[in-house]
This record gives C-alpha cells, structure tokens and sequence, in this order.
C-alpha cells in the first residue's frame, strides 16, 4: 500500500480488525521512511461493476461515490454513522450479486431511494429531488402526499385489534302488525 504522506510502497501493517458491522477488515499503517500513520479498509468484491449513465456512457461503479450521495443526502440528520455504512454496503452488496455485470445509474438511485425511505424521510426527499430532478414546488407536494399516505397506510397496519368482541349492530327490532281502531 503507497503511503499518502511520501509515496513510499513499503508500508507495514501494525494493527487489522473487523470494521463495526464486519463488512470490511480496518487496517491501521505505518510507513517506515516517514513515519505516517493512516487507516486502510479492505472489502469484499464479488465483480467488477459498470454504470451505465442515462446518457449510454459507461463508467466504473465507485462504492464512495454512492457513499458520498448518501451523506450528502443525510448531512445534519441524526443517523449514526454505522447505519449509513450498513445502508451503502447492502446497495453494493445488491448490486453485485445480481449477477450482472453492467447496472444502470436508474437502478442504483432507486436502490437509495428506498434504503433513504426506511433511514429518514427528510434524507428521502432531498435525494429524491435530485435524483428526480424536481423542478416546482408541485413535485415536492406530489412526494410528500405519496409519502404520507404511505406512512398513513403502514399506521393503520401495525394499529393493534380491538381488543374484546367486535361490536356489532344491533338487528333492527321486530316491525309489529298495526291494529285499527274502528
């Protein structure tokens, strides 16, 4: 591993452990000509991965890139670190064992869209406008109406029974037959 400080190639390693959620191995270095010290992470790779852009272009999937957008979309949002490093190792992961070689940039956003859904509905939405493209305001209502429904609608599916008989309407009383007075 080159060293970042003096481009020195014989760094050495001095400590290696399991990252927090075990995705990656966290490799502390030491280069021997300066004396710097830096973190490495070493991760599983299934295959390599080309993102084909929207525009037919083809470039090579960049795991930090994917990181970075989400970030951005979380910045100053109270989610842990480890659970954005979760978030972006499953997308990766995903996307490798497809079993494709080429995935489009249109599947790689949607895959954060719904990792941002169930993270943080804010992060959602600011990844969404620029994923989407918003242009007016309408665009951010027409999400945030979709949003709420959906929240509306997983509410009223975790709502608990009623507990006890379920209440029932009464059968209408018995019509009597009139007598007529003469």
């Amino acid at each position: 591993m080159r060293c970042p400080y003096c481009g020195g190639l014989d760094t050495q390693v001095k400590d290696s452990r399991p990252s927090d959620d075990s995705s990656a191995i966290r490799r502390r270095r030491i280069c021997p000509d300066c004396g710097g010290r830096f973190t490495t992470f070493e991760r599983v790779q299934l295959r390599e991965l080309i993102v084909v852009k929207r525009s037919g272009r083809k470039v090579p999937f960049d795991r930090d890139k994917l990181q970075r957008s989400v970030e951005t979309a979380l910045r100053k949002r109270p989610v842990e670190a480890e659970r954005i490093e979760r978030l972006v190792s499953g997308i990766t992961r995903r996307l490798e064992s497809t079993g494709e070689a080429e995935v489009t940039s249109e599947a790689i956003g949607e895959a954060v869209m719904e990792g941002l859904k169930g993270l943080d509905d804010v992060a959602y939405v600011r990844f969404a406008s620029v994923y989407k493209n918003f242009r007016e305001a309408r665009d951010f209502e027409e999400l945030l109406g979709h949003l709420a429904a959906g929240a509306a609608q997983a509410a009223a599916d975790e709502a608990p029974p009623p507990k006890g008989p379920v209440p029932v309407d009464p059968a209408p009383p018995p019509r009597r037959a009139r007598s007529r007075a003469s």
